[in-house]
């Protein structure tokens, strides 16, 4: 389940964790739809080590869709990735559509050939989906709610992750992995319309909650995270797979590194 996000976890595990070492089995196209649910700073951090994940150790390409210009990297990237190199970021395309808009006229322009040279990337990646779901749509945007708006954007990332499939075969078996991240605008025991909807079109869903305070200090870190990826419901007869856990430790110099539960 979620297999790229299963590739940081143990591209970034911990040398001294003892716990068994997550394994990356056969991407489908239900698995590699992910909605990355938490705190914005965070879930973009993550993001970037997919980012940078699936482009050193998997070689592909990758597109990453933001509303707000990336600065630098995280430093745990440059001390975690031994394959790390210009080569490999070269394969990362950032992009930074301002709105709803730009930004499903940027994913549809995926479709055309001058967007998908000089190979179709395999990985998307949306950072803040409610940035693009709350804000306007743009001039001559789509005045649409936000549910219809979720639903809009989410069925075009969907379609567009099946065409670039269909290219990228017969060159790679994997399918073209959508991660997008999200964070609520309501409280966590209450029901999201939106998130509901996003749920429809993102089998796969990977949880961040921010533990308490008294824990990060007494290991001596900036902060500790619990990370939860849900299974995936690929058929309606089938059971979803039991949550698995793992803790997202951040040191006081910003490195960042994951542990077994």
């Amino acid at each position: 389940m979620t297999d790229i996000l299963t590739l940081v976890f143990r591209t970034f595990t911990s040398q001294t964790d003892g716990g068994e070492e997550p394994t990356v089995g056969p991407a489908s196209a239900a698995t590699c739809r992910t909605l990355l649910v938490g705190d914005p700073c965070i879930s973009r951090s993550v993001l970037l080590l997919a980012a940078v994940t699936a482009a050193s150790e998997l070689g592909v390409r990758v597109v990453f869709f933001t509303q707000t210009q990336i600065q630098s990297l995280p430093l745990c990237l440059q001390k975690r990735v031994p394959s790390l190199s210009p080569e490999s970021l070269k394969k990362i395309k950032f992009c930074y559509p301002r709105t709803l808009e730009e930004l499903l006229q940027q994913v549809a322009g995926l479709h055309e050939p001058a967007g998908t040279s000089p190979a179709p990337p395999a990985l998307i990646l949306v950072d803040g989906l409610e940035g693009f779901l709350r804000g306007p749509a743009g001039p001559g945007g789509p005045d649409l709610g936000e549910r219809s708006r979720a639903a809009h954007l989410s069925a075009l990332l969907c379609d567009t992750a099946a065409f670039l499939t269909h290219l990228l075969r017969p060159s790679r078996s994997d399918p073209c992995r959508v991660v997008a991240s999200f964070r609520s605008a309501v409280d966590a025991a209450a029901e999201d319309p939106t998130l509901d909807v996003l749920d429809r079109y993102f089998p796969a869903r990977c949880t961040l909650d921010r533990a308490g305070g008294y824990e990060a200090a007494a290991a001596g870190l900036r902060e500790v995270w619990h990370v939860y990826l849900s299974g995936v419901r690929e058929r309606e007869d089938r059971p979803a797979a039991a949550t698995r856990e793992r803790k997202l430790l951040i040191s006081l110099d910003g490195d960042m590194e994951f542990r077994s539960v």
